[in-house]
């Protein structure tokens, strides 16, 4: 028998930047992502500017992170193609892949909301209610098929002009604009969107630093006061969701790596605990329990932090404890105080490689034990319900006589899904999966379609060629049949 939960929430998870398209409709204004050129896993994605003196320009780009030199401005130029611009056009075509995911037999469906298409410039006092009207119908349409949504306020997705205004989260006036919007939401959908992420891996900042050997003091400091003014933001809207609508259940969301010693010197093991803290601990540490940790002065004082920080902010964070923990996990990854010469490269991915492990083309391990031990960490340390809302294998699919045969991904997902079972075996109080992603969509990462992750198929090219017909794979197939026996037959 399985030991799924009756009520498990079974589905899977997309990104409003990377499927949505329709990028100048209804009143939406620019995000970050709409500057941000295509790359591969050998070409880092661009984001295009005019200078100060009225200069085109480009700067690599880092996902959710507005990486304008001072003075410039954002553009978009007719010599670059930019796949979020049009993605692969769920604006347009999101009843038939809301169908889609009802005949997989989908509980819930993680999304997020564009913020720049309810709020254009993103500090607006009255929201755009074309853009508010459009959620309207996906809502409706999810509700037509008793699908939950489940939703991501912010997803790698700010609005251009404030963030441009505001340095990338490096002014106080961004919470502000964020709680505006949270609120906005939450009063416009009240009764019809009970499920809320705050922030997508809002621990990505320090995540992205730990990938660059060249960071300086400087760019830590940005990074731990991003995270500080995302944190508080965080904290507020939790607290009035919960004041609008005693329903709403609120998520956080982290980027879940599990990391482990390389070696049994000491040293890599003490560096493992510390990487844990640094990189996971630390953001969902005050999103759970309300407060910075203990050894959040020694991470500040490693590149002499000074957060800007109030009593107030201290008083949010207390109150606006999450009810949920949610996060993402793909891989896992070693902690060593030693050289080797055998080091990944990757999409986002650096170190040791692990000689107990596959790795995927993009340079990721594969390791659904990673998943159980994480699960199994993560709730010892919080026991609060516990949901993984990204999990999934990026490969390359080849359309065969109209049919896609991704076995990979199928194996991948199997050797999650029994860790997950092991999980709440041994006492979990996991809630949900969503996949990532329900249908081919663009990578966050490499701008890429042909890094594709859906149980859907788009067809698109990574050129932007392509009719976007849809076709179910072999996955699809394959959850169907896990969600209708609740994790039984795999």
């Amino acid at each position: 028998m399985t030991v799924f939960p009756e009520n498990f929430l079974w589905g899977g998870a997309t990104a409003a930047n990377q499927i949505e398209g329709g990028y100048q409709e209804d009143g939406r204004g620019l995000a970050i992502s709409d500057i941000m050129t295509a790359g591969s896993l050998n070409k880092a994605r661009q984001i295009t500017y005019i200078d100060k003196n009225g200069l085109p320009g480009t700067e690599t780009a880092l996902s959710g992170r507005n990486n304008l030199p001072q003075g410039a401005h954002g553009a978009v130029f007719s010599n670059y193609y930019y796949p979020n611009q049009r993605a692969v056009d769920f604006y347009h075509n999101y009843q038939q892949d809301i169908k889609m995911l009802a005949e997989m037999g989908f509980k819930v469906y993680r999304m997020s909301i564009s913020w720049s298409r309810i709020f254009p410039n993103g500090d607006e006092k009255e929201p755009n209610k074309k853009g508010l009207d459009f959620y309207h119908r996906i809502f409706k349409e999810l509700r037509k098929y008793q699908i939950e949504p489940l939703v991501t306020i912010s997803h790698y997705d700010d609005p251009l002009v404030i963030s441009q205004k505001y340095h990338d989260w490096q002014d106080r006036n961004m919470i502000d604009c964020y709680v505006h919007y949270a609120e906005t939401l939450f009063k416009e959908y009240k009764g019809i969107v009970t499920k809320w992420i705050t922030f997508n891996e809002i621990n990505a900042p320090l995540l992205m630093l730990s990938f660059d050997k060249n960071a300086q003091d400087t760019d830590y400091q940005k990074a731990y006061q991003k995270l500080h003014y995302q944190l508080v933001a965080s904290s507020r809207a939790v607290q009035i969701a919960h004041k609008i609508d005693p329903n709403n259940t609120i998520g956080n969301m982290i980027c879940g790596v599990t990391n482990y010693p390389a070696t049994p010197d000491p040293q890599d093991v003490l560096l493992t605990r510390h990487t844990w803290e640094k990189l996971i601990y630390y953001a969902s540490d005050v999103q759970v329990l309300g407060k910075y940790p203990p050894f959040a002065k020694r991470l500040w004082q490693e590149h002499e932090i000074q957060l800007e920080m109030t009593e107030q902010d201290q008083e949010d964070l207390l109150a606006g404890k999450v009810d949920v923990y949610t996060f993402s996990y793909y891989h896992s990854s070693l902690a060593t105080t030693h050289d080797s010469k055998d080091q990944v490269k990757g999409n986002f991915a650096a170190g040791v490689r692990n000689p107990y492990l596959e790795y995927s083309q993009w340079g990721w391990a594969t390791d659904a034990s990673g998943l159980q031990y994480f699960l199994e960490i993560i709730y010892d340390r919080y026991r609060i319900p516990v949901m993984i809302v990204e999990n999934g294998l990026g490969a390359t699919d080849k359309v065969e006589n109209g049919k896609i045969h991704d076995q990979e991904r199928i194996t991948y997902y199997r050797k999650h899904i029994k860790a997950m079972a092991r999980a709440i075996a041994n006492g979990v109080d996991l809630i949900g999966y969503t996949t990532w992603a329900c249908i081919d969509s663009i990578s966050a990462g490499t701008g890429q379609v042909s890094k594709r992750y859906g149980l859907i198929y788009v067809d698109l090219d990574d050129q932007g060629n392509g009719s976007l017909k849809r076709l179910p794979k072999d996955s699809f197939y394959w959850y169907q049949k896990v969600i209708t026996t609740n994790g039984e037959e795999l």
